[in-house]
């Protein structure tokens, strides 16, 4: 997996680093857990944004009591009835089917 630092997000983004920074303390951003924040995957990032529909995904996750391991190992993990992963459908803008699937396994 491909990722980046917050100073290159914050490059993407056209944001400051602390700004990355509180992106992720604020669960609208995540970094690979156990990095220290320190590597962001470039699949969160598409088009000079954070990922759209992301935050929201996380926010459902963890309302579901994910943890951050769990959230993450979620949003890669492959599945062959969407195909691919989550974190795929998201870019492919297929974000309604991902949510709804979040939702399900919070219940």
């Amino acid at each position: 997996m491909d990722t980046f630092t917050p100073a290159e997000v914050a490059e993407q983004l056209g944001v400051s680093t602390n700004k990355v920074r509180q992106l992720i303390a604020e669960r609208k951003l995540m970094a690979v857990p156990g990095s220290g924040n320190s590597k962001i995957p470039v699949d969160f990032v598409q088009d000079g944004a954070v990922l759209k529909h992301l935050p929201g995904l996380l926010t459902v996750l963890y309302d579901g009591r994910f943890t951050d391991e769990e959230a993450f190992e979620w949003l890669f993990r492959e599945d062959d009835s969407l195909p691919g992963t989550p974190v795929q459908a998201l870019r492919d803008d297929r974000h309604t089917e991902v949510t709804r699937r979040a939702q399900a396994l919070a219940l």
